[in-house]
């Protein structure tokens, strides 16, 4: 990720929500929150289709794409442990 992806991202999420009437001091809390262009580009992508009319609904969502995000990395974590561990089993094996 670059930093100007993050800015194009984040101006787009901020336009997006200009044109629902949403302070930018959400968006500017919003994009810090979720940290990257695909996960801002889709918080972004979910204005445009669903157009929230508050801004507990926004920051729902919000919430739910930050979960998704931390649930992916747990999964990525726990199966590149269990790699290691299976490669572990497999060297004591070899022995």
């Amino acid at each position: 990720m670059t930093n100007r992806e993050w800015l194009v991202a984040k101006d787009e999420l901020l336009e997006e929500l200009s044109v629902l009437r949403f302070p930018e001091e959400l968006g500017e809390l919003i994009a810090r929150q979720l940290g990257s262009p695909k996960a801002i580009r889709r918080m972004s992508s979910y204005l445009r289709q669903v157009k929230p009319r508050n801004a507990e609904e926004v920051v729902d969502e919000m919430l739910a794409i930050s979960s998704e995000i931390d649930a992916w990395r747990r999964k990525k974590a726990s199966e590149e442990a269990n790699a290691h561990y299976n490669e572990y089993l497999q060297s004591r094996g070899d022995e």
